[in-house]
């Protein structure tokens, strides 16, 4: 192919004293005799009026660059690259490679840092506008309701169906230090991770909900275990709402808390194995300044381990005393519910509470007693507990907190009362939004050894 262009260009060249422009032109666009023209002065180039001997010796330094040149560029590599050869819809310019083209795994791996400029000002201090000096000045002092770190720059108002979303993201976890009087053991556990997103249809009074576990449990296979939370909820009733999908169900006070906003790492016994439950149904929630109430009709079914496994019914109610008078006098809560349904047996499980709340002192009382009971599994004994729970805040951000649980698996059984007795400190460096556990438990068991558990929990809601 050298030799071919080589005679080419030669013929072009025993034509240039007739077509000197049009030669010109068409050196300008090669690549390659553009290089020749740089080489060789302007005031040589091949003109009309000019000598036959003078435009010989520019002639001769055109062949003599033109052999040079075919030795060092390999003009098959260069046709291949040729953008009709290669697909590409771009001028051909040949460049040089340079160095810092070249993928390198170091700067790929420590790139991040170079726009990670958290003192922009450099005085030392963490600039406000960037997203960890955001996180720092924000101030979350509220923790009776679940708040999230990221809800502004998680919040979005799309196009279409939705006009506002969020995005969310909840981890809890806990190193648990065992012992008795035989064997000490140290683990870590989850208490949940989830991802999901809530959001508001376009137009209605209608939001919705859906949270995913995507972490597998080793008694479910992984998508019964997949879905936390996926309902929608009509609020188009003046002082009601309506949920329908599969969502927490209201089996006891806590039982049907939402786990973010749990006081200790774990919840009470009667809530573990009575409650903390969803199901998938309709129900129907009231709120008023004095009292409130929550019904759900659902299928019995736990973790869509069958389509419908029977009918179900939770319903739940709470009167406030003292609901119209401002809290000047605190919040008092007495309420009761009952849970009943049939999945493979019938069950029936029975709950009273007692709560009050006055400034920075927080007291809870529940009473559970069960003839068989539908929680993470179907257990047709005939089991009761109660658990008694006093929390106070010595500061907005550093609670104290303290609880005496019992339960009894079997009342037809003797000697099998399992006793709990917990102490523990909430610090709420951002409400429930990031927060710090720590809880020391010793179990008192009637048919078994006396144990203690140490408890370090972590808990961010993103």
């Amino acid at each position: 192919m050298n030799r071919i262009i080589g005679i080419i260009l030669f013929t072009l060249v025993l034509n240039a004293s007739q077509t000197c422009v049009l030669a010109k032109n068409k050196v300008e666009k090669d690549p390659v005799m553009e290089e020749i023209i740089l080489e060789v002065p302007e005031k040589q180039l091949l003109i009309p009026d000019k000598t036959e001997a003078q435009n010989a010796t520019v002639e001769k330094k055109r062949i003599k660059k033109r052999r040079q040149l075919d030795e060092d560029v390999d003009l098959e590599a260069i046709d291949d690259e040729l953008p009709e050869n290669n697909n590409e819809i771009q001028s051909y310019i040949p460049q040089p490679k340079r160095i810092k083209d070249v993928e390198s795994n170091i700067e790929n791996e420590f790139s991040f840092f170079d726009n990670f400029d958290l003192d922009k000002n450099d005085d030392n201090k963490i600039d406000e506008d960037t997203l960890i000096g955001k996180l720092i000045t924000r101030d979350i002092i509220r923790t009776d309701v679940p708040s999230y770190l990221l809800s502004p720059e998680l919040t979005f108002h799309p196009k279409g169906p939705v006009s506002k979303v969020q995005f969310i993201g909840a981890y809890n976890g806990y190193v648990s230090s065992f012992w008795d009087s035989g064997d000490y053991d140290t683990s870590y556990d989850f208490g949940f991770l989830q991802f999901g997103a809530i959001g508001k249809i376009r137009g209605t009074k209608t939001d919705f909900k859906i949270t995913v576990n995507p972490r597998p449990s080793s008694e479910r296979n992984y998508m019964q275990n997949f879905f936390a939370d996926a309902y929608l909820i009509n609020s188009s009733i003046p002082h009601h709402k309506i949920v329908v999908g599969y969502s927490r169900n209201q089996i006891g006070k806590e039982g049907g808390s939402s786990s973010y906003i749990l006081p200790f790492v774990m919840r009470s016994q009667i809530s573990r194995n009575f409650g903390s439950t969803r199901a998938l149904g309709v129900r129907l929630i009231g709120n008023y300044d004095l009292i409130d109430y929550n019904f759900a009709f659902n299928s019995s079914d736990r973790f869509f381990r069958e389509w419908f496994a029977g009918p179900e019914f939770t319903g739940w109610v709470d009167v406030k005393p003292f609901g119209k008078t401002d809290g000047r006098f605190g919040k008092l809560v007495v309420g009761g519910g009952l849970n009943a349904g049939h999945n493979h047996t019938d069950y029936t499980v029975g709950s009273l509470y007692l709560g009050y709340k006055y400034k920075k002192l927080w007291t809870s009382f529940e009473y559970a007693i069960a003839d068989g009971y539908n929680g993470t599994h179907v257990v047709d004994n005939k089991a009761t507990g109660f658990y008694g729970t006093v929390g106070y805040k010595i500061h907005p951000r550093l609670q104290i907190i303290g609880r005496f649980d019992q339960f009894d698996p079997n009342r037809d059984v003797a000697g099998d009362i399992r006793r709990e007795y917990t102490a523990g400190i909430n610090w709420f460096i951002k409400g429930q939004a990031l927060r710090l556990i720590l809880n020391y438990i010793f179990c008192q068991n009637e048919h078994a050894e006396d144990s203690h558990r140490f408890l370090i929990g972590t808990q961010i809601l993103l």
